[in-house]
């Protein structure tokens, strides 16, 4: 079985990747994508393991110690964690996975994986992410304002990526993801590993 390709998706808070990871993985069956750890509290409408598994910060911490996490930061107060296992699980078993995670994380991804696919999603404009933030009503003002501030420190991160997307019109931001998912599908080296057996035929004498 072919193993899979990891991808990191990563932009400012209230860009939209979630709702992009989302629509990525429903319409693709060879996607996953990663259930962090985290010691944030959930929010309206979130589950426990299907938008995070929430977990103290004593359990955390002792799976940090364990090395259970693939990669791990500390955001806005809150920390987060990629679990290693899972994710080398489901590479194994032949699926492409995402990393829906911020910039320090992903960072310490292509550390360890530098083949790692690394997507970074940009707002339109940040008054467009402004008023994302605020028509979200999930934040004081105090809060966006903090998050914005975040916002234009994340950006400046963005030449470390590979490919850039810029979440202006959802549909186009979406087929903009697709293709670059799609091309890394199709590079040489994935080709030469799914078409083994085409390949020595055509190259048979």
């Amino acid at each position: 079985m072919l193993k899979g390709k990891l991808i990191i998706i990563t932009a400012p808070s209230g860009t939209g990747k979630t709702t992009l990871v989302n629509a990525l993985v429903h319409h693709d069956d060879g996607l996953r994508v990663s259930v962090s750890h985290t010691t944030r509290p959930g929010r309206p409408g979130e589950e426990n393991g299907v938008n995070y598994h929430f977990v103290s910060d004593k359990e955390f911490m002792a799976m940090l110690s364990a090395a259970d996490f693939l990669e791990s930061a500390e955001v806005y107060g809150h920390h987060y964690g990629t679990s290693e296992r899972w994710v080398n699980q489901q590479l194994d078993a032949g699926f492409d996975v995402i990393l829906e995670i911020d910039w320090q994380g992903a960072a310490q991804v292509r550390k360890l994986r530098p083949d790692a696919c690394f997507i970074f999603i940009l707002p339109p404009s940040l008054k467009a992410l402004t008023l994302r933030l605020t028509e979200r009503a999930q934040d004081d003002e105090d809060t966006i304002e903090r998050r914005m501030q975040q916002a234009r420190s994340v950006i400046q991160h963005v030449a470390e990526a590979d490919f850039v997307v810029v979440n202006d019109d959802f549909e186009f931001a979406l087929a903009d993801i697709r293709a670059i998912i799609r091309s890394r599908r199709l590079t040489v080296q994935a080709q030469q590993e799914s078409l083994a057996n085409l390949l020595e035929n055509l190259t048979r004498d």
